[in-house]
């Protein structure tokens, strides 16, 4: 498999949102309806079930077979869990039991992470098209068809769906109706979109990270890194994201894309970034894949406040919410950790490797796996 397939899969391994993608702390639901949730920061403040003290009494609650790999993170809203898989269906679940409340077939492989917002599912398919499914029923709304294999995952902000495909394009549709509103050209492959504050984010296998105007495409800025895989996340003012070519983890201004700092890492980081209390997570490969590491790098200044090794890559991004770092590994293991120290406190062993990346919700965990299958942890 060629480098740009596996790393795709980390991509995919992902509400309504205001202020272009980010809430208000005012405002607190507990689901995680798209890949970088809708803070735009793979964190959930609003999980106050599972924490340090009891997470360790993390028990299986349902698992639920595809038919293929699933390498799409869980979308988990109102009740239920939205997932694709290379079966070339996506999947909805009841959260609470696993039962498959439908199904939609699409004509290839589904990697992409599904978004929910406002009672509709989207999701992009390796058949080029991007898809809006009512989110109850699982019928077609409108499908968008692009010139490429739709990996990434959708981001939802003021009523319009913003996507990426393979064809180096990305794309801004119209919620309701799929009508595209613009599209932008870049001279690679990209990462799924964080959308903030009027601005989309995405990065570039043409070693660039690009900032562009929400209503109109028009590009803002760009900086360049040595090739952009993983998801952008956005926190304050500051945009982080990882880099391949040169394995670094920069923050940039938002507003500038001035560099703030970086942190080089010894191998590659694939993963996305959290961020949460001041902190990023970020999970890496080392040693050409024999070796992963996730790290906690102070978002301030970037220096390493901790790192966890695991014996096989990481391509899962964590997951952050209350106290506890969630992730995958390709040793076929879901892991927790202190926020805090990088301490293990629980882990799980599944049938294959976990490229998906976790969804905390409801005092549940969420993540698809290798083996075909989407698993939920909770409280035994």
């Amino acid at each position: 498999m060629r480098r740009i397939s596996i790393v795709v899969l980390i991509l995919c391994v992902g509400f309504v949102s205001v202020a272009w993608g980010q809430q208000p702390a005012a405002t607190c639901i507990n689901n995680w309806s798209e890949f970088l949730r809708t803070n735009m920061e793979r964190s959930n403040p609003c999980e106050k079930v599972l924490s340090v003290n009891n997470v360790e009494n993390l028990g299986l609650k349902w698992s639920y077979a595809t038919g293929g790999f699933v390498f799409s993170s869980p979308a988990v809203a109102n009740g239920m869990v939205y997932v694709g898989s290379r079966d070339r269906y996506v999947h909805a679940l009841n959260a609470s039991t696993g039962a498959k409340l439908w199904s939609y077939a699409t004509k290839r492989a589904v990697r992409s992470s599904p978004a929910f917002a406002i009672g509709v599912v989207y999701v992009g398919s390796d058949d080029h098209n991007v898809y809006a499914l009512n989110a109850s029923t699982g019928a077609k709304l409108w499908s968008y068809v692009t010139k490429g294999a739709v990996r990434s995952s959708p981001a939802f902000a003021n009523g319009v769906v913003y996507v990426d495909s393979e064809d180096g394009n990305v794309y801004a549709l119209n919620a309701s109706t799929g009508a595209k509103l613009w599209s932008y050209a870049t001279g690679g492959e990209l990462s799924s979109p964080a959308v903030a504050n009027g601005v989309v984010y995405v990065g570039s296998e043409d070693n660039n990270v690009y900032a562009l105007d929400a209503n109109t495409g028009a590009l803002l800025w760009s900086y360049a890194t040595g090739g952009v895989f993983s998801s952008p996340a956005v926190a304050n003012g500051v945009l982080y994201v990882n880099s391949v070519g040169q394995p670094n983890v920069y923050a940039l201004s938002a507003s500038t894309g001035a560099l703030l700092w970086s942190y080089y890492a010894s191998g590659s980081i694939l993963s996305s970034p959290a961020v949460a209390n001041g902190v990023v997570y970020v999970g890496g490969s080392h040693q050409n894949g024999r070796y992963g590491r996730v790290y906690a790098l102070d978002a301030s200044t970037g220096a390493k406040l901790w790192s966890y090794g695991t014996n096989r890559a990481i391509l899962s991004s964590p997951a952050v919410a209350n106290g506890v770092v969630y992730i995958g590994s390709d040793n076929d293991s879901v892991y927790a950790l202190n926020a805090k120290t990088g301490h293990k406190l629980w882990s799980y062993t599944t049938g294959g490797f976990v490229g998906s990346s976790p969804a905390v919700a409801g005092g549940a965990v969420y993540v698809g796996s290798h083996d075909g299958k989407v698993y939920a942890f909770g409280l035994k």
